[in-house]
């Protein structure tokens, strides 16, 4: 049947998995031109970067933990796991289908938090009450995780014993060990003892007493695992795309982010097999060239046109506190307050809430002892 002159073409189904960094700025940037369908595990998106914060600070969570439903407000959302995908469809763990023209996977890393917002926030909560009542802490890695909640434990309670055991031979190695170093000797300034080249049991953990695997022991009233979280992708390991996972079980994704051999599906993130830190700011940016490639390929555009993905130089900025930061920029390393004003201070949550089309709200910083 024809469409009949001046009639409005069919939107395209745009199915997009994963409501981290990435996904969430694609269903809002789409979300006027297609049917945009989010599937994701919780209701909720939330700003990684002001996670550690929030555990010092549990206000801070109000800002970062978002419903999708504030900034995707014309598209269906699900709350489900996908379990399955065919050259048409998404499978949730609820028994739904849902059929797509172009497929968006943004999975990102495995992550075990609670589905509902509320309970979010009660689980920050929960982490700044364990914190508070501690006397003594241990933190087992020396990735940006560990070192960022160091920083903010030494900052706002310094008056607390704070361990960190990281089985590197240095700390942050994905940056240089000039950088490496500035950051051990900032975390002995403020007291933090570092054990590194050594893991921890913690199944064998007895009346605050853990044991590393040098024959240590560190006495911890609570512990935080800090340590790297698995790729978001086994469950692609039964569908139609098992077959472009790389050894590694990261998707493999040509220069304009569409999934190797399926000219439908794209790849944003840190499931990607792009060899670049990976950071927000660059989940960020696939995003934005995957926005701009679906739109010319619903209006009808040649795929020859669309925009292809270059990783940038290496770029980090891993906070120490409320005021300072390590930066590790393409051609320097830095430390102090100078980097620390890019970052620290609001962990670029207003930045991001306007992104997303919100407020920043307030920024302003709580007592941690008082928390008013």
């Amino acid at each position: 049947m024809a469409v009949k002159e001046g009639a409005k073409a069919e939107k395209k189904k745009v199915v997009v998995i994963g409501g981290g960094v990435g996904g969430s700025l694609v269903v809002k940037s789409l979300q006027f031109i297609a049917e945009v369908v989010l599937i994701n595990q919780k209701e909720y998106y939330e700003i990684p970067w002001a996670a550690l914060r929030a555990m010092v600070e549990p206000s801070v969570a109000e800002r970062s933990v978002i419903y999708h439903r504030d900034y995707f407000t014309h598209g269906q959302i699900v709350t489900s796991a996908a379990v399955d995908i065919t050259e048409s469809g998404v499978l949730t763990a609820d028994g739904n289908l849902y059929s797509y023209d172009y497929l968006v996977i943004a999975t990102g890393h495995d992550d075990p938090v609670p589905r509902d917002r509320g309970e979010r926030l009660v689980h920050y909560e929960a982490e700044y009450d364990k914190i508070k009542s501690a006397n003594s802490i241990l933190i087992v890695g020396g990735g940006p995780t560990g070192v960022e909640l160091a920083g903010e434990l030494a900052v706002d309670f310094p008056e607390k014993k704070v361990t960190l055991v990281h089985r590197g031979s240095r700390l942050l190695e994905f940056i240089s060990p000039k950088a490496s170093k500035k950051t051990l000797d900032w975390l002995v300034s403020k007291k933090v003892e570092v054990i590194l080249g050594q893991s921890v049991d913690l199944d064998t953990m007895s009346d605050g007493i853990y044991r590393t695997s040098g024959g240590e022991t560190v006495r911890a009233d609570c512990h935080f695992v800090c340590v790297g979280k698995p790729i978001g992708s086994s469950w692609l390991q039964q569908t139609f795309l098992k077959d472009s996972l790389d050894s590694q079980g990261r998707l493999m994704v040509d220069k304009h982010l569409r999934v190797k051999g399926h000219e439908s599906a794209f790849a944003i993130g840190d499931i990607t097999d792009i060899e670049e830190i990976k950071q927000g700011y660059a989940a960020h940016t696939h995003a934005e060239i995957a926005v701009k490639n679906l739109k010319l390929l619903m209006s009808g555009g040649r795929a020859s046109k669309m925009s292809a993905y270059k990783p940038g130089p290496a770029l980090a900025i891993v906070s120490l506190g409320r005021k300072e930061a390590v930066a590790q920029f393409p051609f320097m390393t830095a430390i102090g307050c100078f980097p620390g004003k890019i970052k620290s201070g609001d962990l670029f949550v207003g930045m991001t809430r306007k992104q997303l089309g919100l407020k920043p709200l307030s920024s302003k910083p709580k007592s941690p002892s008082t928390g008013k």
